[in-house]
């Protein structure tokens, strides 16, 4: 700011004479040919209809796709295990300890980082799209399906995450949005997810991520049996992946919870109702280590070290193993013991063939009750899907879907030591205060799950 404000005067005489002398000290260079500025490294407005160009664009917006999933420590599978029970924070700043205390404002810094980067790579997978349209039938079909697929998924997190009321604002960055309730949300990723699939072509992993995806948005509106429908065909052994390495992107995840000094660490029963992350025995879903590593705040001490996501390593968005859980979860809606003991019998399954080493089975019978059998699903979903950014969707689901209690569901009480405040009431995200530069926002909605 300071330098905005410190302009020198020079005479322009000055100024005139020294501009003189450059031309005459280049030697015979033509005053035309300086004033031709290249930009080899920038994309103009002309070359976004080339093939070049739209593959550039394509690129860029898969990198915003995996820094707002996982790339960066306050990412949004970091972010959502902070306020949910899979992460805690280990930090000094309000930004990262009110969350995990489940007391949300609409203005902690740290905390504009996921929503700003989703809605990019929201926007940018948007502008990609109408790039590769242009270059086509140059460009390969499923080329632009998998710029859906991201879209998809972005507008997904932002329907878990946020409060309802979030606007999708056009991908120009200056037309303002209106306000999306939390179903309108998830109504537009399962339309993404739709012209990702009309757009497959051959790209069987388009076609799976987007089946995958297009389930998890029918299931956050408790549809079911659509649910069910549209991840069938999907195999057990499919991966869509985000990729991180040294050399592009980190793992987020990584860094947040298990480098030195980390901001936040993995939890385990946190609050009461928290899922018990690394009290299972022989669960290859839930590595991690002892250690002597403290926190970012060193009063957090022998921080254990999760062992799933690494620093260079791949983390999920979607798989095989979801689209087993999403057909298990429709299934469970009969209510009938037999449904129950199905389910009983596909989370064994899983456990049995999905992962080496095997998960040791669930030993005894299906539970004979749907709140049981609700709570054993659950908890499956979370070990399965712990560290990648599902499990605060799922707890948000158990109040809005299967009518449970907050307090039944997110972590109350007394945070742990070394901490010792009172958990709040928050089920999710305040949308941050720069979105009331959009006149069309005013604030959340509701802040129900």
């Amino acid at each position: 700011m300071i330098a905005l404000h410190s302009r020198s005067v020079v005479p322009r005489r000055l100024i005139a004479g020294a501009a003189t002398a450059s031309l005459v000290a280049l030697g015979g260079c033509k005053t035309a040919d300086i004033l031709k500025a290249r930009t080899p490294d920038v994309l103009t407005p002309g070359s976004l209809s080339t093939a070049a160009g739209a593959s550039v664009l394509r690129l860029g917006a898969i990198q915003n796709f995996y820094i707002a999933f996982a790339g960066n420590t306050d990412s949004y599978a970091v972010v959502t295990g902070n306020l949910g029970d899979e992460i805690r924070s280990t930090d000094t700043f309000d930004d990262r300890i009110l969350p995990d205390r489940r007391q949300m404002n609409d203005n902690l810094p740290s905390m504009t980082t996921p929503y700003l980067t989703l809605h990019k790579a929201r926007t940018g997978a948007t502008r990609a799209i109408v790039a590769l349209n242009a270059t086509a039938p140059t460009t390969p079909k499923f080329l632009v399906g998998e710029q859906y697929v991201d879209r998809g998924f972005a507008e997904t997190f932002l329907g878990e995450m946020y409060c309802s009321g979030v606007p999708f604002s056009g991908d120009d960055g200056a037309t303002p949005g209106l306000p999306l309730t939390t179903a309108q949300m998830f109504t537009a990723s399962a339309a993404s997810f739709d012209s990702a699939l009309t757009l497959a072509d051959t790209s069987t992993r388009v076609k799976y991520a987007a089946q995958i995806g297009k389930a998890r948005a029918l299931l956050d509106n408790g549809q079911y049996a659509a649910a069910a429908t549209a991840v069938a065909g999907v195999p057990t052994a499919f991966k869509f992946l985000a990729y991180y390495s040294l050399t592009t992107t980190e793992n987020g995840v990584y860094n947040a919870t298990a480098a030195a000094g980390s901001r936040y660490g993995v939890s385990d029963k946190e609050g009461g109702n928290g899922l018990a992350y690394l009290s299972q025995t022989g669960d290859a879903r839930l590595p991690w280590v002892a250690s002597t590593r403290a926190g970012f705040n060193t009063l957090f001490q022998a921080q254990p070290t999760q062992l799933k996501q690494i620093r260079a390593g791949n983390v999920t968005v979607a798989d095989g193993i979801e689209a087993r859980l999403i057909e298990a979860e429709a299934r469970l809606q009969g209510g009938a013991q037999a449904d129950r003991d199905a389910v009983f019998q596909t989370l064994n399954t899983l456990r049995q063939n999905a992962i080496t080493p095997a998960v040791p089975i669930i030993t005894g019978t299906a539970p004979t009750t749907q709140a049981a059998a609700v709570d054993q699903l659950f908890a499956e979903r979370g070990y399965w899907f712990w560290l990648t950014g599902h499990r605060l969707g799922d707890m948000r689901r158990l109040i809005r879907q299967y009518g449970r209690g907050s307090e039944t569901v997110f972590p109350t009480g007394t945070q742990a030591a070394p901490l010792s405040s009172q958990y709040g009431t928050d089920v999710n995200f305040i949308v941050p205060s720069q979105e009331k530069n959009n006149t069309n926002f005013t604030g959340c909605i509701d802040r129900k799950a």
